[in-house]
């Protein structure tokens, strides 16, 4: 009970610094130049601006954000998760506070530099959110249950939706700042990639003499399952096993570990997956 609710509190103080970092960057970085980030909050910048053009009056980004986050926080109650959702919900409403709140501040005015590190800026607090067990909010939702779904990493598809929204701000406040926007949004998703690997997977060759131990020790472990495919070394014209595997590139660190306590003579071939069809054991978030 106690380690549930110190992990809880973890969570909550890890989405919470998350959301003030996602605050600052924006304050400092993101509207300094102009741009548009991704997902929900570009859009809700997007409309920000545009009531200050047609209207002369700049509504609340809470506002907006929170107004715009009701449907993907429907899709993660219902599709991902109550906790992840219920944390997830946390991050939204004090990264809308915090960037109400919080005072803008002006590091550089160089456009370049400031697509480049907003975007890993950017980029890492998301990442942090997502290895906490919450997700930023918005277009998140829709990634992690695409995800979920097709077993893959979609951060990439959503990059689509964004591209939608760069092209009417580039239309309406001029091309400039969109396209700047797209190194910002691209950075952010590359970072994210490096970070967060749930959905990443990575091919394990072990070469053993101890098969079944260490076929046993992954199923133990991550439960996935593994072929033994039989060999012979070229150098000793020994008998050797080859044992196969795909993992989470998340869980393999955790599953060479176990490999090597089965055999610690075993050789290692750690691959990156790069596409994969057929039945593959997913954790589900809670």
């Amino acid at each position: 009970m106690k380690k549930t609710l110190g992990k809880h509190i973890l969570t909550a103080i890890a989405v919470t610094a998350a959301a003030f970092v996602m605050a600052v960057n924006k304050n400092t970085f993101i509207d300094t130049a102009g741009l548009y980030p991704g997902g929900v909050s570009g859009l809700t910048i997007l409309i920000q601006r545009l009531m200050t053009n047609i209207f002369h009056f700049t509504p609340p980004f809470s506002i907006i954000n929170l107004i715009l986050n009701v449907f993907p926080v429907y899709i993660g109650f219902r599709y991902i998760g109550k906790n992840v959702t219920l944390y997830s919900c946390l991050m939204v409403f004090f990264n809308s506070v915090f960037t109400d709140l919080l005072p803008s501040h002006i590091i550089t005015e160089d456009i370049l530099l400031i697509s480049i590190f907003g975007g890993i800026i950017q980029g890492a607090a998301i990442a942090f959110c997502l290895n906490a067990g919450a997700t930023s909010g918005g277009t998140d939702f829709i990634s992690v249950f695409l995800s979920d779904r097709r077993g893959v990493d979609s951060f990439s598809i959503v990059l689509m939706f964004n591209a939608v929204i760069l092209c009417i701000a580039g239309i309406l406040f001029g091309w400039d700042k969109a396209l700047y926007s797209i190194i910002l949004q691209y950075t952010s998703t590359a970072v994210i990639h490096v970070l967060y690997k749930k959905f990443q997977q990575s091919t394990l060759f072990i070469v053993t003499t101890k098969p079944v131990a260490i076929c046993n020790a992954i199923y133990n472990t991550v439960k996935h399952g593994a072929t033994i495919i039989e060999g012979k070394g070229s150098y000793e014209h020994s008998e050797k096993n080859v044992v196969y595997s795909v993992v989470s590139a998340a869980e393999s660190k955790k599953v060479i570990r176990i490999i090597r306590q089965a055999d610690p003579d075993a050789f290692i071939n750690e691959m990156k997956t790069q596409k994969l069809s057929g039945r593959f054991y997913q954790s589900r978030e809670s």
